[in-house]
Protein backbone atom coordinates (compact mmCIF):
# COMPACT_ATOMS: atom_id res chain seq x y z
CA UNK A 1 0.00 0.00 0.00
CA UNK A 2 1.27 3.48 -0.91
CA UNK A 3 0.62 6.95 0.36
CA UNK A 4 -0.06 9.06 -2.73
CA UNK A 5 0.34 12.81 -2.93
CA UNK A 6 -2.48 13.20 -5.43
CA UNK A 7 -2.10 16.95 -5.88
CA UNK A 8 -0.69 19.92 -3.95
CA UNK A 9 -3.45 19.66 -1.34
CA UNK A 10 -4.43 15.99 -1.01
CA UNK A 11 -2.62 12.99 0.47
CA UNK A 12 -4.36 9.64 -0.09
CA UNK A 13 -3.91 6.32 1.68
CA UNK A 14 -6.38 3.53 0.91
CA UNK A 15 -9.85 5.07 1.42
CA UNK A 16 -8.52 7.96 3.51
CA UNK A 17 -7.93 11.46 2.11
CA UNK A 18 -6.02 14.06 4.08
CA UNK A 19 -5.71 17.76 3.37
CA UNK A 20 -2.03 18.67 3.19
CA UNK A 21 0.41 21.28 1.94
CA UNK A 22 3.67 20.90 0.01
CA UNK A 23 6.62 23.08 -0.98
CA UNK A 24 5.96 26.75 -1.74
CA UNK A 25 7.27 26.28 -5.31
CA UNK A 26 5.30 23.08 -6.04
CA UNK A 27 6.87 19.73 -6.92
CA UNK A 28 9.67 18.73 -9.27
CA UNK A 29 11.67 15.87 -10.76
CA UNK A 30 14.80 18.04 -10.50
CA UNK A 31 15.06 18.99 -6.82
CA UNK A 32 17.84 21.38 -5.78
CA UNK A 33 18.76 22.36 -2.21
CA UNK A 34 16.77 25.42 -1.17
CA UNK A 35 14.37 25.51 -4.15
CA UNK A 36 11.25 25.11 -1.92
CA UNK A 37 10.03 22.24 -4.11
CA UNK A 38 8.78 18.81 -3.06
CA UNK A 39 10.61 16.00 -4.93
CA UNK A 40 8.49 13.83 -7.25
CA UNK A 41 8.98 10.07 -7.17
CA UNK A 42 8.34 6.99 -5.03
CA UNK A 43 10.18 6.81 -1.71
CA UNK A 44 10.35 4.69 1.40
CA UNK A 45 9.79 6.27 4.80
CA UNK A 46 12.07 6.59 7.80
CA UNK A 47 11.11 6.17 11.45
CA UNK A 48 8.71 8.41 13.31
CA UNK A 49 10.46 11.14 15.32
CA UNK A 50 8.39 12.72 18.09
CA UNK A 51 8.67 15.21 20.95
CA UNK A 52 7.97 13.12 24.06
CA UNK A 53 7.70 16.28 26.18
CA UNK A 54 4.73 17.43 24.07
CA UNK A 55 3.12 14.23 22.73
CA UNK A 56 2.80 10.77 24.21
CA UNK A 57 4.24 8.02 22.03
CA UNK A 58 1.80 7.66 19.11
CA UNK A 59 0.23 4.38 18.08
CA UNK A 60 2.14 3.24 14.98
CA UNK A 61 3.91 0.26 13.42
CA UNK A 62 6.86 2.46 12.49
CA UNK A 63 10.04 2.50 14.52
CA UNK A 64 9.86 5.50 16.88
CA UNK A 65 12.60 7.87 18.01
CA UNK A 66 12.30 10.55 20.69
CA UNK A 67 13.62 13.90 19.51
CA UNK A 68 16.41 15.30 21.69
CA UNK A 69 17.63 18.89 21.93
CA UNK A 70 20.94 17.87 20.37
CA UNK A 71 19.36 16.46 17.17
CA UNK A 72 19.57 18.12 13.79
CA UNK A 73 19.33 17.20 10.11
CA UNK A 74 22.37 18.25 8.11
CA UNK A 75 21.56 20.48 5.12
CA UNK A 76 25.14 21.65 4.57
CA UNK A 77 26.09 20.53 1.05
CA UNK A 78 29.79 20.56 1.99
CA UNK A 79 29.47 18.22 4.97
CA UNK A 80 29.95 14.44 4.80
CA UNK A 81 26.72 13.96 6.79
CA UNK A 82 24.63 15.93 4.25
CA UNK A 83 20.96 14.85 4.47
CA UNK A 84 21.54 12.74 7.60
CA UNK A 85 20.51 12.91 11.24
CA UNK A 86 23.32 14.53 13.24
CA UNK A 87 24.27 15.77 16.67
CA UNK A 88 24.21 19.53 16.20
CA UNK A 89 27.15 21.90 16.53
CA UNK A 90 27.82 25.31 15.04
CA UNK A 91 30.43 24.21 12.52
CA UNK A 92 27.99 23.43 9.72
CA UNK A 93 24.40 24.13 8.64
CA UNK A 94 21.53 21.99 9.87
CA UNK A 95 17.78 21.89 10.36
CA UNK A 96 17.07 21.94 14.09
CA UNK A 97 14.67 19.15 15.09
CA UNK A 98 13.89 20.44 18.61
CA UNK A 99 11.89 23.58 17.77
CA UNK A 100 9.82 26.18 19.60
CA UNK A 101 7.02 25.89 17.08
CA UNK A 102 5.21 22.58 16.85
CA UNK A 103 5.81 21.56 13.23
CA UNK A 104 8.39 18.91 14.18
CA UNK A 105 6.52 17.52 17.20
CA UNK A 106 5.83 14.60 14.84
CA UNK A 107 7.83 13.95 11.69
CA UNK A 108 8.71 11.15 9.32
CA UNK A 109 11.70 11.53 7.00
CA UNK A 110 10.93 10.76 3.37
CA UNK A 111 13.92 8.76 2.13
CA UNK A 112 14.69 11.12 -0.72
CA UNK A 113 18.38 11.54 -1.65
CA UNK A 114 19.34 9.48 1.37
CA UNK A 115 21.11 6.31 0.20
CA UNK A 116 23.74 7.50 -2.24
CA UNK A 117 23.43 11.15 -1.29
CA UNK A 118 24.06 13.64 -4.08
CA UNK A 119 25.24 17.04 -2.89
CA UNK A 120 22.80 19.90 -3.53
CA UNK A 121 19.92 17.58 -4.59
CA UNK A 122 17.87 18.44 -1.50
CA UNK A 123 17.75 17.42 2.14
CA UNK A 124 15.48 17.23 5.18
CA UNK A 125 12.36 16.24 3.24
CA UNK A 126 9.81 15.23 5.87
CA UNK A 127 6.16 14.60 6.50
CA UNK A 128 5.53 16.95 9.43
CA UNK A 129 2.83 19.02 11.13
CA UNK A 130 1.09 22.23 10.15
CA UNK A 131 -1.39 24.43 11.96
CA UNK A 132 -2.42 26.69 9.08
CA UNK A 133 -1.43 24.89 5.85
CA UNK A 134 1.34 27.41 5.22
CA UNK A 135 3.46 26.19 2.31
CA UNK A 136 6.65 24.36 3.26
CA UNK A 137 10.28 24.48 2.13
CA UNK A 138 9.80 21.16 0.28
CA UNK A 139 8.17 18.90 2.87
CA UNK A 140 4.61 17.60 3.11
CA UNK A 141 2.65 18.89 6.11
CA UNK A 142 -0.59 17.66 7.74
CA UNK A 143 -2.74 18.70 10.68
CA UNK A 144 -1.93 16.78 13.87
CA UNK A 145 -5.15 14.70 13.96
CA UNK A 146 -4.68 13.61 10.33
CA UNK A 147 -1.02 12.77 11.01
CA UNK A 148 -2.04 10.58 13.98
CA UNK A 149 -4.63 8.74 11.86
CA UNK A 150 -2.05 8.18 9.10
CA UNK A 151 0.41 6.79 11.67
CA UNK A 152 -2.09 4.11 12.69
CA UNK A 153 -2.58 3.03 9.06
CA UNK A 154 0.95 2.85 7.66
CA UNK A 155 3.71 0.32 8.32
CA UNK A 156 7.47 0.06 7.85
CA UNK A 157 7.20 -1.01 4.20
CA UNK A 158 4.74 1.75 3.23
CA UNK A 159 6.05 3.98 0.47
CA UNK A 160 5.04 7.46 -0.62
CA UNK A 161 4.43 8.47 -4.22
CA UNK A 162 4.72 12.17 -4.98
CA UNK A 163 3.11 13.00 -8.31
Amino acid sequence: MKIILKNKKTLVYDDFQFKCVIGASGSTWNKVEGDKKTPKGIYSLGPLYYRADRIKKPSTRLKTVKIKKSMGWCDDIHHKKYNKLIKINNQFRFEKMWRRNHIYDLLIPINYNSNKTIKNKGSAIFIHLTKNYKKTLGCIALKKNDFLILLKLIKKKTRIQII
